[in-house]
């Protein structure tokens, strides 16, 4: 399928978030992930389903002081 991930076009085999980040190799637990402008529960990352054409955006938490 094709998913715009961060604003760039991808094809995918992912089925749901935590697919994606796993084949994007990104740790689930360091992100926020909004798909076509919901933000998802990290507990649903492994049940919400992708869908052709969804927007992906994923958000990298960074900490500093």
């Amino acid at each position: 399928m094709i998913l715009t991930v961060n604003g760039d076009r991808i094809v995918s085999d992912a089925g749901t978030v935590e697919e994606l980040l796993s084949e994007l190799k990104i740790e689930p637990a360091r992100v926020a992930v909004e798909v076509n402008l919901t933000v998802i529960k990290k507990a649903a990352y492994a049940t919400f389903r992708l869908n052709d054409g969804d927007a992906v955006e994923i958000v990298n938490f960074v900490g500093g002081g």
